[in-house]
């Protein structure tokens, strides 16, 4: 079975989606773990076997669904926030030392990928043990984002708004060497996979946090009402697109 079919193109519309749906899981995940005072390590666990729940539909999956698809990334989304909030919070280890942290995980996931698989590409996953290795990256990605995302935001002195132009800027370089240059572009879509996670996160601070620390004081229930609503417009559409192109190719 070839696991290409299983994985969205990669358009504009995907990575819109993928920035819903990252924010959507910052402001999710804290509001599970601070708003509804379950806890950090409590929510991880809660938010993990969601995330092996999803996975696991996605994986025994024949052909992309649209659905599960996007569930799984907004789960990695949703316990990326709370697995960094209890490592830098909880475990008291710090923004930066738990952006190394996962740095390294992440770097090490996509050697082994490489090493095993022989290519990092994200539209040709042949394999089980391949896809595998692409939840586990996005998992640790999304994870990364949070701590980087919060870093940039309260130690880097940027604040909330600040830390999204800053990661919203690198996005916009990495749209252009994609267009004008000749730079890998599976090293480009990691690049983009991993910075649009901390821009989620920043942004949805910026929307989530009070006036008075530099937000826009929608809070995490009317925050995630909204891109929540967003991402299901978005999923529907792509499920449209999907279809048609069905009945296009018959």
């Amino acid at each position: 079975m070839n696991n290409s079919t299983k994985l969205p193109a990669i358009t504009v519309s995907f990575w819109i989606m993928k920035i819903c749906a990252t924010t959507l899981g910052e402001t999710a995940g804290d509001l599970l773990s601070m708003t509804m005072n379950v806890g950090y390590a409590v929510s991880s666990i809660i938010l993990l076997s969601f995330f092996i729940a999803t996975l696991s539909l996605q994986l025994t999956s024949k052909k992309f669904n649209p659905v599960i698809y996007w569930t799984v990334i907004l789960a990695t989304s949703t316990a990326g926030t709370t697995m960094s909030d209890y490592m830098d919070r909880t475990l008291e280890l710090g923004y930066a030392m738990g952006s190394i942290i996962l740095v390294s995980l992440l770097i090490i996931t996509l050697a082994l990928w490489k090493t095993l698989e022989k290519s990092l590409s994200v539209t040709n996953v042949n394999s089980f043990r391949g896809e595998l290795f692409y939840w586990i990256a996005i998992l640790f990605s999304n994870t990364l984002g949070t701590a980087l995302g919060d870093f940039l935001a309260d130690d880097s002195g940027l604040g909330f708004l600040g830390g999204a132009g800053l990661i919203g800027t690198l996005l916009v370089l990495i749209v252009i060497a994609f267009y004008f240059t000749k730079v890998s572009h599976v090293l480009l879509f990691w690049l983009a996979f991993v910075l649009t996670r901390p821009f989620g996160a920043t942004f949805g601070d910026l929307l989530t946090k009070s006036y008075e620390k530099g937000g826009l004081n929608f809070g995490t229930i009317g925050s995630s009402l909204i891109l929540f609503i967003m991402l299901v417009v978005f999923v529907s559409m792509s499920i449209v697109k999907l279809k048609r192109d069905k009945v296009a190719s018959h």
